[in-house]
C-alpha cells in the first residue's frame, strides 16, 4: 500500500528525491560521463537520471525498480528524449539485481538504500556489478544536520540507527572498504521543492477520485508525512548523492 501512495505522491515529479535538475547534471559532470559507459540504477524510479545522462552524454544504462508506475514513466520519458535504444528498465526487486558476470561503469541507488536494509549493506550489494576498481558507486542517503529528538524518530518513521550524521555517513562508506571522491548535496529549497509539491498533487487527486476506496487511509498517511517533514524533518534532514570508489 505504501508504494501505491507513494506512485500518487510522487505522480508530478520526474525526479523522485529532494534533487533539482541543475544538481543532477554536475552529478553526471563529476562523474566525468561520456559515450561508451556504461550505467546501472538500482530502485531508478522514474528513470530520469538515466534519460538525461544518456541524452546528454551518450551513456547506456540499465533501471530496476519495483514499480511499474514509475517504469511506464521511465520508458516515456526515453523516448521523449530519444534514447529508448540506449536504455533498458526492468521490474523488479532491486535488492536482487546484481550478479557476479554484470559490468558496469557506474552503479548507483539513489535515495533507496532499504534495498540492501542501509547504507552499509546496500554498498555491499552494489560492488559485485562494478566492471572495474576504477568504475564508480553513487549511493543517495539521508544524514541528521543535528542530532533530533528521540520523538522525531517515531513521526519520520526511522530507527534511531538508520541514519547518522554527515561525518558518520563517510565512516560507514569507508567501513565498505569505500572512498568517497565528491558530494552534490540537498538545501532546504530543493527539500521543499520534493515535499511540499506532493501536497498539491495529493489534495489534487483526492478531490479528483471521492470514491477512491483508501481515501481515508492516504489522507491520514499525507496528513502525517506533512506533519513530520515541518516540525522535524526540514530542521534535522540533510540529503545527499555520494560519489564512491573502491579503496
Amino acid at each position: 500500500m505504501l508504494l501505491e501512495f507513494h506512485e500518487i505522491a510522487e505522480g508530478s515529479h520526474r525526479i523522485l528525491n529532494p534533487f533539482t535538475e541543475d544538481k543532477l547534471l554536475l552529478l553526471g559532470e563529476l562523474c566525468r560521463l561520456q559515450p561508451g559507459l556504461s550505467q546501472l540504477d538500482l530502485a531508478c524510479g522514474k528513470g530520469e537520471m538515466l534519460c538525461r545522462w544518456s541524452e546528454r552524454w551518450g551513456i547506456s544504462g540499465v533501471g530496476v525498480d519495483i514499480s511499474n508506475v514509475f517504469l511506464e514513466a521511465a520508458r516515456q520519458r526515453a523516448r521523449e528524449l530519444s534514447v529508448e535504444d540506449k536504455l533498458t528498465f526492468v521490474e523488479g526487486d532491486a535488492g536482487k539485481y546484481p550478479q557476479d558476470y554484470h559490468e558496469f561503469d557506474i552503479v548507483s541507488c539513489i535515495g533507496a538504500t532499504w534495498i540492501g536494509n542501509g547504507l552499509v549493506g546496500t554498498l555491499e550489494l552494489m560492488k559485485p556489478a562494478l566492471k572495474s576498481r576504477d568504475s564508480l558507486l553513487l549511493v543517495g542517503e539521508p544524514y541528521w544536520i543535528d542530532t533530533p529528538p528521540p520523538e522525531a524518530y517515531a513521526a519520520l518513521g526511522v530507527g534511531e540507527n538508520d541514519y547518522t550524521t554527515l561525518a558518520g555517513t563517510v565512516e560507514r562508506i569507508r567501513s565498505a572498504g569505500l572512498e568517497l571522491l565528491e558530494m552534490v548535496l540537498a538545501n532546504p529549497d530543493t527539500w521543499d521543492r520534493y515535499e511540499a509539491s506532493q501536497w498539491m498533487t495529493l489534495s489534487d487527486f483526492l478531490r479528483q477520485n471521492p470514491d477512491y476506496a483508501k481515501a481515508a487511509e492516504l489522507r491520514a498517511w499525507f496528513d502525517k508525512n506533512r506533519r513530520a517533514y515541518l516540525q522535524y524533518g526540514r530542521r534535522y534532514f540533510g540529503w545527499g548523492v555520494f560519489v564512491l570508489r573502491p579503496a
